[in-house]
């Protein structure tokens, strides 16, 4: 375990007894383990007491503007009066209609409109999922999570009291994915599978034939798919960007009929504040009938329980206005008019930056390798520090005023490391973060 050396108490990029001051009055029962979002807090307390600015790499916030195309369709829409009515809660017809446009053009997935269905972002998606996957046999238990993941989908089956297991795929990648997983799914009678592909928080990408395993295992076992495509199309390793061309962007609705993907606008198109995604069931699944769903809801029908049930109650449809945005931007996507993927482009520049900023200072990459290819350059990336764990990495990297989130929290074994989102990190900061890290490295190389 490293400790901070007192007798640098004077000598820190942040003043060290403001950070130490602000991580006391936190209350925090250890910082580095702490969520996504009371980092942000304490930062933001740390920028405010000492007017400095911190490289902020915790939290996954678009850097770049959001798509004008989704602007535009939202200021018309407003002005249409639609702010006064009450949404659908199954979306608007438009936007349905686009989301299974794009779903066919940019997966090469057939899926009807009906099941189709806009969401208070991915996080208002997944707890929706939960709430109904999860409950659809009173014999089973909740989901099985491939690990590393976002934090706040483990929260939200806390919250619910769902069981959940998780599976490491550092070591677990091609055929030792589908031996552990299985090797799950026939002990524990899960209703649920979730991941993330491209990955949060390791960037990692599932390989087509890894995503047929899950598919396939998914059907054997009866299992729902819940695949989180929060970064649609981001691995800038292929390129995604043409409606009806391949290659499509991978996915596990190729492989099985029993799926739930979460398809986000806060990266792709940059358009997080205003808190729309888009939900698409297979439509075997929509039209699935669960007896046991009517314990909780008055259908059996999964989309109907789904629809009416889950999504009603959590927030009885989603932002009228941000529906159209959504809509427009699709469609300029399905028609070829918006290249969204050339429009992220940038995070890939930025990570290839940072990460040779990082290693040429002492850091090492933690995710390093997908199977047998170097990682992708994306939104995120892993990072430790020899001697450190990553709880404690974390807090003395606030002393030189660069944040990010453990790990630990993610379900990752690999607890010697930090996650570090490259989205606010604007080009005019990369001299900045190169002497923050300089400076680290001098003081703890030693």
């Amino acid at each position: 375990m490293r400790i901070f050396d007192s007798s640098r108490e004077h000598d820190t990029p942040i003043d060290f007894h403001t950070v130490r001051k602000k991580i006391s009055e936190s209350r925090l029962p250890q910082v580095g383990s702490s969520s996504i979002r009371e980092i942000v807090r304490l930062v933001n307390e740390i920028e405010q007491e000492t007017g400095q600015q911190f490289i902020r790499m915790e939290m996954g916030v678009p850097g770049l503007p959001p798509a004008e195309v989704g602007v535009e369709a939202e200021i018309q829409a407003l002005r249409r009066g639609v702010a006064s009515k009450y949404p659908m809660i199954e979306g608007v017809r438009e936007l349905k209609e686009e989301i299974s446009r794009f779903v066919k053009l940019f997966l090469d997935v057939d899926v009807s409109p009906a099941a189709c269905v806009p969401t208070v972002g991915s996080m208002m998606g997944s707890m929706a999922a939960f709430l109904t996957a999860n409950r659809n046999d009173r014999y089973r238990k909740g989901t099985v999570f491939l690990d590393p993941g976002f934090p706040v989908q483990k929260q939200q089956c806390r919250m619910l009291g769902h069981e959940y297991e998780s599976i490491d795929v550092y070591d677990c990648r091609g055929e030792k994915l589908k031996d552990r997983l299985e090797s799950v799914l026939a002990g524990a009678a899960a209703s649920s599978i979730l991941y993330s592909n491209p990955n949060n928080p390791a960037w990692i990408c599932f390989t087509e034939e890894e995503l047929r395993m899950i598919g396939e295992l998914s059907m054997k076992y009866d299992v729902i798919v819940i695949e989180d495509l929060a970064y649609f199309g981001m691995d800038y390793r292929q390129d995604y960007s043409l409606p009806g061309s391949p290659p499509f962007q991978p996915s596990v609705a190729r492989y099985t009929s029993h799926y739930i993907l979460l398809i986000s606008s806060s990266k792709v198109f940059s358009y997080a504040g205003q808190r729309v995604g888009m939900m698409v069931m297979s439509d075997v699944l929509f039209n699935r009938q669960y007896p046991d769903l009517k314990r909780y809801y008055s259908s059996d029908r999964f989309g109907h329980a789904m629809i009416y049930g889950a999504l009603y109650a959590l927030s009885s449809g989603c932002s009228h206005s941000a529906q159209y945005a959504l809509a427009a931007m699709l469609k300029a996507a399905n028609e070829g008019e918006f290249n969204f993927i050339r429009s992220v482009k940038e995070y890939e520049r930025r990570a290839s930056l940072m990460k040779r900023l990082f290693t040429e200072n002492g850091f090492h990459i933690v995710y390093d390798r997908d199977i047998d290819r170097e990682l992708a350059d994306g939104f995120y990336f892993t990072f430790s520090y020899p001697g450190f764990s990553g709880p404690e990495l974390l807090e003395e990297m606030l002393y030189y005023g660069i944040s990010s989130i453990s790990l630990v929290i993610t379900g990752s074994r690999r607890t010697e490391g930090l996650r570090a989102c490259v989205s606010q990190v604007s080009p005019d900061q990369m001299s900045l973060l190169e002497e923050r890290l300089k400076r680290f490295h001098r003081d703890h190389s030693g």
